[in-house]
């Protein structure tokens, strides 16, 4: 997940700077800003949260840790999704800029930021609760740092992935997005985050 989430500061940034990013005739939106108003959102689901998941959470343990893990599990979902509708985001601006010379609004990748916020609220947030709840006191520091070093391994293995895709497919050789096939790229990340959703499905019905 943590993958997908690393295109946030990268790709989407420079998607960003080939739209229409007019707000008003006199005011453009920065692309990289787009993450402020999905980072709101984030603060207000955080807060609905607070307000009735913990009372599922908090009922009893066996209840709580089944709520934490389908948490991972839906925001493991909605990354998948989040990156399905960045390559098909990616091929409208594409195909409106190449055939049609049309610039579609930044807009468009708010979809992005807001599904990959929330993604990682359930995702980070479940994991962290999860172990916090189930370690031994012993490990509850290791086990709390455990997920944190789960997000800079993401951010590591994202760099490592796009080298491996320029060296094997060339998709992301083009010297702007026009260029580049960074749907296909897109949709890969969508592929190997599904079969990551797997994976943890299959490990987590075990638990």
């Amino acid at each position: 997940m943590n993958c997908c989430l690393a295109q946030l500061s990268t790709y989407s940034v420079q998607q960003g700077m080939l739209m229409n990013k007019k707000l008003t005739q006199s005011f453009e939106v920065p692309p990289a800003s787009l993450n402020a108003i999905a980072l709101l959102l984030l603060l207000f689901s955080i807060a609905f949260y607070e307000l009735f998941g913990k009372r599922i959470s908090s009922s009893n343990n066996e209840r709580s840790t089944s709520f934490n893990l389908k948490r991972i599990g839906a925001g493991l979902a909605l990354t998948s999704v989040s990156m399905a509708i960045a390559s098909i985001v990616e091929a409208k601006r594409k195909h409106e800029a190449v055939h049609n010379n049309i610039k579609i609004s930044v807009f468009w990748l708010e979809f992005l930021y807001v599904l990959l916020s929330f993604s990682d609220m359930l995702t980070l947030g479940g994991m962290l609760e999860f172990f916090y709840r189930e370690s031994p006191a012993s490990m509850k520091t290791i086990s709390t740092a455990l997920g944190w070093f789960s997000t800079s391994l993401g951010f590591f293995l994202s760099s490592l992935l796009v080298d491996v895709t320029k060296a094997v497919t060339g998709w992301l050789d083009g010297k702007d997005a026009n260029g580049s096939r960074l749907e296909l790229f897109y949709a890969v990340l969508c592929v190997l985050n599904t079969l990551n959703l797997f994976n943890y499905i299959f490990w987590a019905k075990r638990y």
